[in-house]
């Protein structure tokens, strides 16, 4: 799945992702995909940027680490990162909610 198609929805996955603990990009590309049985497919381009965003605004904060002689930014949820994706989950339910409503409804 595209990117794209995520737009609105991408930084509450990869909170809910970081929420299990602090891990660098590539674990939360694999993650992705994984829980998403590959439907959420989404190369480094469409990752990174989001993970900009949600450090600049205070949801997540990251680091460099060394593992095995590699560089790696890890990157942790923050108090503010629980409480967005906190208020971005009850909105998904909300939202998913009403969309199950319409379709189920017949006229």
């Amino acid at each position: 799945m595209k990117g794209q198609a995520l737009k609105g929805h991408l930084e509450m996955l990869l909170l809910a992702v970081i929420r299990d603990g602090a891990t660098y990009g590539y674990v939360i590309i694999e993650q992705l995909r994984k829980r998403s049985g590959g439907t959420f497919d989404l190369p480094e381009g469409t990752i990174y940027p989001a993970l900009h965003r949600l450090e600049h605004f205070g949801a997540v904060k990251s680091r460099w680490s060394d593992v095995g002689g590699r560089r790696r930014r890890v990157y942790t949820l923050t108090l503010s990162g629980r409480r967005l994706l906190a208020t971005q989950e009850r909105g998904w339910e909300r939202f998913t909610k009403a969309i199950g409503t319409v379709l189920g409804s017949s006229s």
